[in-house]
């Protein structure tokens, strides 16, 4: 029987340390999104009169409801694709023995060494050739390349760590490599695929570099830089700013919420098999 000691007592103490360190910035965020403009208290201080019309503000003024809109559609698209590439990439690299297996993984493995910034004027001219700058689907294309080495290097680990017992058995019954994958291997991914759902999910729609580069000149625009020109407009306005920054961290927050048990299966116990 596991007894409450001291040191259970100062462990849990520096966990709610650590948690109200990681909370006050919400605090901050939250308070001042929902305060009055002519309120010019601490940040600190609650808010004695909350108002949600800086929400309906921050929205018409920044553009939100297209941001998000192109946003939403560049992070479900590339994602998608990301996964279902690396997935079908791994399975081979993870299960061959074979000499070009390891030589593959290995090239794929310089995506995460080498910084796409060197290759930011080859990529922006080819993006142009191809006549897809100010299109949100030079964006796709552009994580679409860019997320895989990570995302393949995930599923390469989670498969060597597999057990390949019920392909084998699968194998015996007349199944073929796609089918195994499909039909045995797959179901047993999940873990792992909601985890490099939610990173790929959080990285493309936190980027704002890429939008900048290839949707300037367009009306075409994402979530944070729609934020970042607004807060360039209304700078001495931090009510509406903040207001929308709550906005845009929403969605994404809800699909981790929504997710959070399978994160911490792919994270804790996933690799066990």
């Amino acid at each position: 029987m596991n007894r409450y000691t001291r040191r259970t007592l100062a462990l849990e103490m520096v966990m709610i340390a650590v948690g109200i360190v990681f909370a006050f910035p919400v605090y901050v965020l939250v308070n001042l999104a929902i305060r009055q403009p002519s309120d010019t208290s601490s940040p600190i201080a609650p808010t004695t009169a909350p108002t949600f019309g800086n929400f309906t503000g921050a929205w018409r003024e920044a553009g939100l409801g297209g941001a998000l809109i192109n946003s939403v559609l560049v992070t479900t698209a590339s994602v998608l694709i990301v996964l279902a590439v690396s997935a079908l990439a791994a399975y081979p690299l993870a299960r061959s023995a074979a000499r070009w297996s390891r030589g593959t993984f290995l090239l794929i493995m310089l995506g995460l060494v080498l910084p796409f910034q060197l290759a930011s004027l080859p990529l922006y001219q080819t993006v142009r050739d191809l006549g897809l700058l100010g299109s949100v689907w030079s964006l796709v294309l552009f994580y679409s390349g860019l997320q895989v080495p990570f995302t393949t290097f995930l599923y390469v680990g989670f498969l060597r760590a597999l057990p390949r017992d019920f392909e084998e058995a699968a194998s015996i019954d007349g199944a073929g490599p796609f089918t195994t994958f499909r039909y045995v291997v797959l179901p047993m991914l999940k873990p792992i695929t909601v985890t490099a759902l939610v990173l790929n999910a959080v990285a493309v729609w936190n980027d704002f570099f890429t939008p900048l580069l290839y949707l300037s000149g367009s009306d075409q625009q994402t979530v944070p830089v729609a934020v970042a020109g607004f807060v360039g407009q209304f700078v001495s306005d931090w009510n509406l700013i903040f207001a929308a920054l709550l906005i845009s961290i929403v969605p994404v927050l809800a699909v981790y919420l929504a997710l959070q048990r399978s994160i911490i299966n792919g994270f804790a116990g996933g690799l066990k098999g």
